[in-house]
């Protein structure tokens, strides 16, 4: 029996249960497949990508092709998972029918169930009327690195009581634009449960404490693959960096050595077949007689 697409109600009930919901970013198929395959049925193709797989300093620069190339990949390795796609920088910001038209296209195209795009107030029209285009949009408040510059940099928001008030008055303002999920990171743990209370739609925190609906984390953070600053909100729950280092070194110290690769890596030719081989290369016209 081929199990069917995780979906809005199925998270939904996770929420009125009290059961948590793990989310973790995927950029590729063999790793949605993966995380499917470990019970992760909650995927976020983030624009994360931008640093940890794309090679940009940070998350602007990623576009609308790659990140519905990623998706698509992410879409087809996990096919029961519920797959969310951020929406990269201007994709929904210079008006609300190009919104429509971006969000559209990683539903139609890209296969994606929703799209995710960060802002409060300011957001609230367009991601309404994605909604009512038919397109599931998730919410981002708090830290947002989109705008990270305009916070002053990647850094803990809503820690005084006016700065709290008005990321939870966004938080209901983008509920009730039609909101499906809202992402909230980096924002003091207490503010985090206050608004997960306050909502009916599940609430996915990151560097966001324990109380949210649930949590997500980005796989190369999870994994331990990326160097550099580390937030504190990470917990890496394997060192693969350091192992793929290992096995790389490994295997270029073989390939130095000659040991690598060995006769069980290759595929022989028959002994009657080679020495046909040779005796046909001997009698080649266009090389001549041979002695």
């Amino acid at each position: 029996m081929v199990r069917k697409r995780t979906d809005l109600a199925a998270i939904f009930a996770r929420k009125a249960k009290g059961e948590k919901i793990p989310m973790l970013t995927a950029y590729d198929a063999p790793t949605a497949q993966a995380l499917e395959e470990a019970g992760v049925d909650v995927l976020l193709v983030g624009d994360s990508a931008a640093n940890v797989v794309l090679g940009y300093h940070d998350t602007l620069p990623v576009s609308m092709e790659e990140m519905l190339v990623l998706t698509a990949a992410v879409v087809r390795g996990a096919p029961t998972a519920f797959v969310i796609a951020d929406m990269p920088f201007m994709s929904f910001n210079v008006s609300i029918e190009e919104a429509i038209r971006n969000g559209g296209r990683f539903i139609k195209q890209a296969g994606a169930q929703a799209v995710k795009i960060e802002g409060g107030g300011p957001v609230a029209e367009t991601l309404q009327a994605m909604v009512q285009a038919g397109i599931p949009t998730v919410g981002h408040l708090g830290l947002t690195p989109q705008t990270a510059n305009m916070l002053g940099g990647y850094r803990v928001q809503g820690k005084s009581a006016d700065a709290a008030e008005r990321i939870l008055r966004d938080a209901e303002l983008l509920e009730a634009a039609g909101a499906c999920m809202l992402v909230l990171e980096c924002v003091p743990d207490r503010l985090a449960e206050l608004i997960t209370r306050q909502l009916s739609i599940p609430t996915i925190g990151i560097g966001a404490g324990p109380h949210c609906d649930g949590q997500v984390l980005v796989v190369h953070d999870m994994l331990g693959i990326r160097s550099g600053f580390t937030p504190k909100f990470v917990k890496a729950y394997e060192t693969l960096g350091e192992r793929m280092k290992n096995a790389a070194q490994r295997f270029r110290a073989e390939v130095l050595e000659g040991s690598f690769p060995g006769p069980e890596h290759g595929f022989a030719l028959e002994e009657r077949e080679h020495k046909k081989l040779l005796a046909r290369l001997d009698h080649d016209p266009e090389k001549g007689e041979t002695s």
